[in-house]
């Protein structure tokens, strides 16, 4: 869609919506985003349609249903000894192998109070396993190695079905959009699982300038094959050649940049409904730099629709949960990570990573970590952080490099700092971190969120901190409103998101 042909009739739209639209009279709104009294959003366009996206669609059955209650049906007790990983994973092998109820669920191992040695790591690789502890129940990593300790994870890869490819035929799709045309949408219906496919080009990685990386030893300028997007969606509608997808575009697709393209798939092996619960997770460690002793607490890779709940990690060198890139539609809630065990550097601390999609990290806590709430390269969106904390940081929140798409950090508090920036040769060329990167209503110590050249927007409303520069002079400013203003409405994005899926939502497109 050309600029001239979009502009006015969403100019003409949006002051309509503004006529009729009155937002709730608490605090201040945004711009970009505002929702009425009875809890409908109004998403505000900028000149070529791009809005702010409804992250609301995340996590366990993208937030449809409530983690759930899963029926004991083993149970043990620590044996004091070595033995007690042998005893967890014969006890996860056989509940493994009993066949799933109605709902997909095998069962809970449920373990009783005390402390469990494991040597190595526990592994989960079938569906419907949920792992429980209660109070008292410590698993210590006695491994010297840099293993997970609870490591769940499924078979296979995404298998694209041939013959059903399509060009998507609109010249822009922009950001927060939710259906787009293609050239042929009959092969298509409701509930078709999809990859909706946005090539690199050189063009676009010329126009961003990450073929102009300042260079260092061992920096690589980026390659375009490297950054192909696959963003997992499940078709809702299809009329026409129009097809309507259930989670938004999250960077703008642009015809000049490759457009995009949709096809169906499949995954099998991947797993599902795998749940880790109310477990103490602590590795054991030779020294404060210690590096030959666990590096996770919980891992999650070939898996979808899980959940780690109540889980706290001591003494690793990574993480506590760390999504792999093809773990989807995982929710992390309640869960804690302290006293990291590592010399402070690169690829260590990272106290809840996510390299996946669909992803919700909501009420976590963190001390001593360098990345607290990050993503890793090439992470397509929407993911969520919202209401974590982290304190004793050593390093920065936020994408970690290259190129993460659709995040949204909601009400993070930190002693340290939140960037969204151009890292530049950092690492082997870190570069741009991350676009459609939206921070809101956060406290920090001071930030630098910036735009990058081309291709989207990044956002920081409502900050309560210092804003700084950045690495690299010269980057342009992301879209900065409200810092240092308290009473911003509605005060989490998130929520306000996911109640609107239930009292209709206002655009104005």
């Amino acid at each position: 869609m050309k600029f001239r042909q979009f502009a006015l009739p969403a100019l003409l739209l949006g002051i309509g919506c503004f006529i009729y639209f009155k937002p709730a009279p608490a605090g201040w709104q945004s711009k970009f985003v505002q929702q009425n009294k009875e809890g409908h959003i109004r998403y505000i366009p900028d000149a070529q349609g791009n809005t702010i996206p409804d992250f609301s669609r995340v996590g366990y059955y993208f937030g449809d249903r409530p983690l759930p209650e899963v029926a004991v049906v083993k149970t043990i007790a620590p044996t004091g000894t070595d033995n007690d990983q042998e005893l967890i994973q014969s006890a996860i092998d056989e509940v493994s192998k009993r066949t799933p109820d109605k709902n997909g669920f095998r069962g809970a191992l449920l373990l009783k109070k005390g402390r469990y040695t494991i040597p190595d790591r526990i592994h989960i690789t079938a569906g419907g396993v949920v792992l429980r502890g209660e109070e008292g129940t410590v698993l210590v990593a006695a491994s010297k190695k840099q293993v997970s300790l609870i490591d769940i994870y499924g078979e296979g890869q995404i298998a694209e079905i041939p013959g059903t490819r399509v060009k998507i035929t609109d010249e822009y799709i922009p950001t927060g959009a939710t259906s787009f045309n293609v050239s042929n949408a009959r092969g298509f219906k409701p509930g078709d699982a999809v990859i909706l496919f946005r090539p690199g080009t050189q063009q676009w990685i010329t126009d961003i300038k990450m073929d102009q990386i300042e260079s260092r030893g061992g920096t690589r300028q980026w390659q375009p094959k490297e950054y192909d997007l696959r963003y997992e969606r499940t078709v809702v509608a299809v009329q026409g050649n129009r097809v309507t997808l259930d989670n938004p575009v999250v960077m703008p697709m642009e015809t000049k940049y490759g457009g995009g393209e949709l096809y169906k798939y499949t995954f099998d092996g991947r797993i599902r409904q795998v749940g880790v619960e109310d477990l103490t997770c602590e590795s054991t460690f030779d020294s404060d730099t210690a590096e030959n002793h666990a590096w996770d607490a919980v891992a999650f890779d070939k898996a979808e629709h899980g959940w780690v709940k109540g889980v706290t990690a001591r003494y690793f060198g990574y993480s506590c949960v760390n999504l792999k890139r093809h773990a989807r539609n995982i929710t992390v809630t309640e869960s804690h990570c302290f006293e990291h065990k590592s010399i402070i550097t690169g690829s260590r601390r990272y106290s809840f990573n996510n390299s996946g999609q669909l992803n919700l990290f909501m009420d976590c806590h963190a001390t001593d970590g360098r990345h607290d709430y990050v993503t890793g390269a090439i992470t397509c969106g929407p993911n969520v952080f919202v209401n974590c904390t982290a304190k004793r940081t050593h390093a920065d929140i936020g994408p970690h490099h290259r190129w993460a798409s659709g995040t949204l950090y909601d009400n993070i508090v930190t002693d340290g700092d939140i960037n969204i920036q151009d890292r530049g040769n950092w690492g082997s060329g870190h570069g741009w971190a991350g676009v459609t990167q939206v921070v809101w209503n956060c406290t920090v110590k001071k930030a630098a969120v910036q735009n990058p050249w081309a291709s989207g927007k990044n956002y920081c409303i409502g900050l309560q901190g210092e804003k700084v520069t950045g690495r690299l002079k010269g980057r342009p400013d992301a879209e900065w409103e409200g810092q240092n203003q308290p009473g911003l409405e509605p005060s989490s994005l998130y929520f306000a998101q996911r109640k609107a899926r239930n009292a209709g939502t206002i655009k104005t497109r």
